[in-house]
C-alpha cells in the first residue's frame, strides 16, 4: 500500500454501476396526446361479454379521449348502441372503422384476418389464448409492428394479476349455483337440495385446489349450507383458503385414499386446480369417477387447461353437460361469460383503470417505460417478440423488451 497511500480501493462492481441498463425509468407525469380506443364485435363462438362499458366510455371521454365501438358490441351483455351514444362514443357499422383506432380492446384475440386491419405501433389489448394460439398469429403481429399485450399477465404492483382474478371470482360462484342446479330432478340430478335443510343432511362438496376459483366456490357453498371438503398439495394454498374463509374448515393434501374416499361420498365435485404452465394435473381417474355415487355432479373449472378428471370433456354454453358413468358433466371453458354483463363491468374496471394511467404517463408506450406490471403482458413489440414461452414452442427469436424500451426502439 506505499505506492497507493491516500488511495482507497472501490469494489469494482461500483465503478460499473454507471454503464449498466437500467430498465426502469423515472416517472414523470406527461399528458397524454388524445388517443383513440377501438373496441369491435367479438366474433368468437359464445362469446358475450364485451371489453369496455358505458360507464368506462364517459370516463375516457371526459379525459378527452375517442371511444370508437362497433355497432351492436355490446348487445350480449345487454347494452345497447344508444347507450353507448350517450356516454360519448362514437358508434360505428364496420369493423374496419374500429380497427383504425390508436388501441385496440377485445375480450379474445382477434383472428387472423382482423389483423390485416392493423398498421405499426398499434396498441392490442386482448387475452392470449396460448393453448389455441399459432405461428402464424404472432408473425402476422410482428409484421404489422403491433405492441400486443395479453391482458391476463397484467399484474399490480401487489403482484396480483386483476383480471384473472376477477374471472376467477366469477367461476368459483358460477360453478357452485351451476352444480346446485344440475342436483335437481330436472337437470338428471340426484334430487338433493345443496344446503339440506331442517332434520335433512346438505350435500357433500369436495373441491380441487385452493386457490381462487376454489375460494369462491367455498364461499358460495358454505353461504348455501353445504359441507365442504378442499383438496390442494399446497399446504401455504390451504392455510390461505382458510384463513381468508376465517372457519375451521376440511382440508387435505391430495392423498389418494383420503380423495378417494371423500369423492365416494360427494354430491358435487369441483374441479379448481391451475398449472402455471401445461396442463392441470389430472388427479382424478376414471375408475374413480365410476365409482362416485349415481347423480353426481362434476364442474371442472380447470377444463380450459385439459381438466384434472379424466372423464372430462370440452363442452359448450350450447350444450354444457354430458353424463359418463351417471355422473353428470360440466366442462365449459369460458364460464364468466355465461354472466357476461357481471364479467363485462369487472374486466371494463381494470382497463380502465389502466387506460387512466396510461393518460397520466402520455400512452401505451410511455407507461411501459415505468410499470412492470403493464410490460409483463407484452408478447410482441413493434416487430419483435418478446416473450419467452412463446419464443421456445415456435421457434422464433425473441427479445428482452426492456432492451427494446432502454435502447428507444
Amino acid at each position: 500500500m506505499g505506492d497507493q497511500k491516500g488511495k482507497v480501493d472501490i469494489p469494482k462492481h461500483f465503478l460499473e454501476e454507471h454503464i449498466r441498463t437500467q430498465p426502469e425509468l423515472v416517472a414523470v407525469r406527461k399528458k397524454a396526446d388524445n388517443f383513440t380506443i377501438g373496441v369491435p364485435n367479438e366474433v368468437s363462438f359464445h362469446e358475450n361479454r364485451v371489453a369496455l362499458v358505458p360507464h368506462s366510455v364517459a370516463a375516457l371521454v371526459a379525459l378527452g379521449h375517442r371511444v370508437i365501438i362497433e355497432s351492436g358490441a355490446g348487445k350480449k351483455s345487454k347494452i345497447s348502441d344508444a347507450a353507448y351514444a350517450d356516454a360519448g362514443a362514437d358508434v360505428v357499422f364496420s369493423a374496419e372503422a374500429v380497427f383504425k383506432a390508436d388501441i385496440i380492446i377485445k375480450i379474445t384475440p382477434p383472428t387472423i384476418e382482423d389483423i390485416d386491419f392493423f398498421r405499426p405501433n398499434q396498441v392490442l389489448v386482448s387475452p392470449l389464448h396460448i393453448p389455441v394460439i399459432s405461428a402464424e398469429y404472432i408473425n402476422k403481429l410482428r409484421q404489422k409492428r403491433v405492441i400486443a399485450i395479453a391482458m391476463e399477465y397484467l399484474h399490480n404492483e401487489k403482484g396480483v394479476f386483476p383480471v384473472v382474478r376477477v374471472m376467477s371470482e366469477i367461476s368459483g360462484i358460477f360453478a357452485m349455483h351451476t352444480a346446485a342446479e344440475l342436483l335437481t330432478n330436472y337437470r338428471g340430478g340426484s334430487g338433493i337440495l345443496l344446503g339440506g335443510i331442517a332434520g335433512v343432511p346438505p350435500a357433500n362438496v369436495v373441491i380441487l385446489g385452493a386457490g381462487v376459483v376454489a375460494e369462491f366456490a367455498t364461499r358460495t357453498a358454505l353461504g348455501l349450507g353445504a359441507e365442504v371438503r378442499i383438496f390442494d398439495d399446497s399446504i401455504e394454498n390451504l392455510i390461505r383458503l382458510q384463513n381468508n374463509i376465517g372457519k375451521q374448515l376440511f382440508t387435505s393434501v391430495l392423498d389418494p385414499l383420503n380423495l378417494k374416499k371423500q369423492l365416494l361420498d360427494a354430491d358435487v365435485a369441483i374441479g379448481a386446480i391451475h398449472s402455471n404452465s401445461g396442463r392441470a394435473p389430472m388427479v382424478v381417474s376414471e375408475d374413480l369417477v365410476m365409482k362416485m355415487k349415481p347423480g353426481s355432479v362434476i364442474v371442472d373449472v380447470s377444463i380450459d387447461q385439459g381438466g384434472c378428471f379424466e372423464t372430462s370433456e370440452v363442452t359448450s354454453h350450447k350444450h354444457p353437460t354430458f353424463t359418463k358413468h351417471d355422473v353428470i358433466h360440466y366442462c365449459v371453458p369460458n364460464i364468466p361469460s355465461m354472466v357476461s354483463q357481471t364479467a363485462s363491468v369487472a374486466i371494463s374496471n381494470i382497463l380502465t383503470s389502466i387506460l387512466r394511467r396510461a393518460d397520466h404517463y402520455g400512452g401505451i408506450e410511455q407507461m411501459l417505460q415505468i410499470d412492470q406490471g403493464l410490460r409483463n403482458g407484452v408478447y410482441t413489440y413493434k416487430g419483435s417478440l418478446t416473450n419467452n414461452y412463446l419464443g421456445r414452442r415456435f421457434g422464433i427469436k425473441t427479445i428482452n423488451l426492456d432492451l427494446l424500451l432502454t435502447s428507444g426502439y
